[in-house]
């Protein structure tokens, strides 16, 4: 079978005013870039408010395996099933990082024939909206460390600056640097350090805030260093939030494009969900949901991370209520869980299923704890055989009292994906009362920022508690006695395990979950817990995806996928 860029490059993409129409959007709504892609007016966005929404589906998946799950390929393949049976959908993912496309993971525009297109672009730079962030926060740094040079008339003590410059790729040599060498005209010298772009709480904002004024708002609330006697000092004290929001006007309009089978795709923001809330843009969602019945929305990793951020910080803040969710699982994937070696995942091993369904098993339940009615979706690899996937299906349905749906939309497109289409439109239309109370987060604000942690922590990830070091616990107790104890958490840690340790694939339980660093965000509006030995700026690989990458003798691109 051709790659993934054959088969997009091979497509016969619609003009976007065409895809844009589908939506009930106008030409003079659309702002071009070229013939395939444009972005939203704010305007006409506005214009929407009081508009019924339509049904919000997550797509989340079990905890991820280098045997890949096809999260992103499920989420479009999905949009593209609810449209065959007739249905008015839309999808809304992530846009692409440039560390993950260079480094190990490849592109985020899913895969085969469910794919958003046209995908080099969109992998590349698309619309500039990452570079517009980089320079947002980029700007408050060097405003920051101008404010101090020139006097310092706010008595920022530079031991406590917190506000790092950003990078969207992978560069280890930048984690921890010093900065303002070379003499007095250079400014004051300080360790410092870089995060990639995705994890900037400039990337958080762009992603939460509803309009330009929140944006804006939100913006100046970013706390960036501290006083001597610890007083916050934030964007807004130095008067940076106004041109930042400036850099970031015409980023903040949603990116429209399309599925390989013509169907309306937003594809807007970026955050991972290891180190962020790894949720695509409150302003595409909300955008999508008053234009179209169904909006097919992805959360990223596992549900553990991508999933449970999205419904105690996304929904939470959004007034977002989903009506389903799918959770993606592999064949291969619990083959690996089950402990499985990745060269061997294509021979037929019955019981190392059964030993990795234990994960899924998981995942199910944790969804299930916010209220909403989940399905799995089983995407189909060649190398699968019946039995497993009949053991999967028998175990989903007598264990857990959950439909599994053999889907083969990488292959097929819509086609392959009709029967879990039909199933998500049957638990989104069914009465939430049976259900119990409908959707619901997974604490209340009111619960105390140590107690969240924790409660995550045992509910989700199967601890048995958590433990932080003095210095941490401390600066717990301070943002709590500061006002933001209301805040919901958001968890850093790999997203291979259940735990902190990335080797333990399965579900492990008992694990105790060590929280390393605590950072406020105060613009996004979260308390970001760092657990374990997980990095807001990552390194590549031994052999990163860049050293396959070129352009051909035809000028074409080869090697990104």
């Amino acid at each position: 079978m051709a790659s993934d860029l054959e088969i997009a490059r091979a497509a016969r993409l619609k003009p976007i005013q065409d895809v844009a129409s589908r939506l009930g959007i106008g030409t003079d709504a659309l702002h071009p870039y070229g013939r395939h892609i444009a972005k939203v007016d704010f305007d006409f966005i506005r214009g929407l408010e009081g508009r019924t929404d339509g049904k919000l589906i997550l797509v989340t998946a079990i905890s991820p395996t280098p045997a890949g799950e096809g999260k992103t390929t499920t989420t479009v393949g999905l949009v593209d099933g609810l449209n065959r049976i007739g249905k008015n959908a839309a999808v809304c993912i992530r846009e692409p990082s440039l560390g993950p496309c260079f480094g190990m993971k490849g592109g985020a525009a899913g895969g085969g024939y469910a794919q958003v297109v046209p995908m080099e672009q969109i992998n590349l730079h698309f619309t500039g909206d990452f570079h517009a962030i980089t320079s947002a926060n980029n700007l408050l740094a060097a405003m920051l460390d101008n404010h101090i040079y020139w006097g310092n008339a706010l008595g920022i003590d530079t031991r406590r600056v917190s506000w790092r410059r950003v990078l969207d790729m992978n560069d280890r040599a930048l984690r921890t640097i010093t900065s303002s060498l070379g003499g007095v005209s250079n400014g004051y010298p300080r360790e410092d350090g870089f995060d990639i772009t995705v994890a900037s709480e400039v990337m958080a904002v762009f992603c939460l805030a509803r309009d330009m004024e929140d944006l804006e708002e939100r913006l100046g609330k970013i706390v960036v260093a501290q006083t001597r006697d610890k007083a916050p000092v934030t964007a807004a004290d130095l008067k940076a939030a106004g041109a930042m929001a400036v850099l970031l006007k015409d980023a903040f309009q949603p990116n429209l494009v399309q599925t390989l089978e013509g169907n309306p795709a937003f594809v807007h923001g970026g955050p991972f969900a290891n180190i962020a809330h790894g949720c695509n843009s409150v302003m595409a969602t909300r955008t999508a949901l008053k234009l179209a019945d169904y909006v097919v929305t992805e959360a990223g990793f596992g549900a553990d991370l991508g999933a449970e951020k999205f419904f105690d910080i996304k929904c939470r803040k959004a007034g977002l209520a989903p009506a389903a969710a799918v959770i993606v699982a592999t064949v291969r994937a619990l083959k690996m869980h089950g402990g499985v070696p990745r060269e061997q995942l294509g021979t037929e091993d019955v019981e190392a299923v059964r030993r990795g369904f234990a994960n899924l098993a998981r995942h199910v339940a944790n969804v299930r704890k916010f209220g909403v009615p989940v399905v799995v979706g089983i995407n189909r690899f060649g190398t699968d055989t019946a039995a497993e996937h009949d053991l999967i299906r028998g175990m989903c349905r007598e264990e857990l009292s959950v439909e599994a749906v053999v889907c083969s939309h990488w292959a097929e497109g819509s086609v392959g994906i009709e029967t879990l289409a039909r199933r998500v439109v049957e638990l989104a239309e069914t009465p939430r009362a049976l259900e119990g109370d409908g959707f619901r987060p997974l604490y209340a604000d009111e619960l105390p920022l140590w107690d969240k942690v924790k409660l995550i922590a045992t509910e989700i990830y199967g601890a048995a508690d958590i433990t932080a070091d003095s210095a941490v616990r401390t600066r717990i107790r301070d943002l709590q006695a500061a006002g933001h104890g209301k805040l919901p958490i958001c968890v850093a840690k790999t997203q291979y395990s259940f735990s902190t340790d990335p080797t333990l694939r399965g579900a492990p339980s008992g694990h105790v979950v060590p929280i390393r660093e605590v950072r406020l965000s105060a613009g996004a509006g979260f308390v970001v817990a760092i657990c374990g030995d997980i990095m807001t700026m990552p390194g590549l690989p031994r052999v990163p995806a860049a050293e396959h990458i070129r352009l051909g003798a035809d000028g074409l691109i080869e090697g990104l996928s």
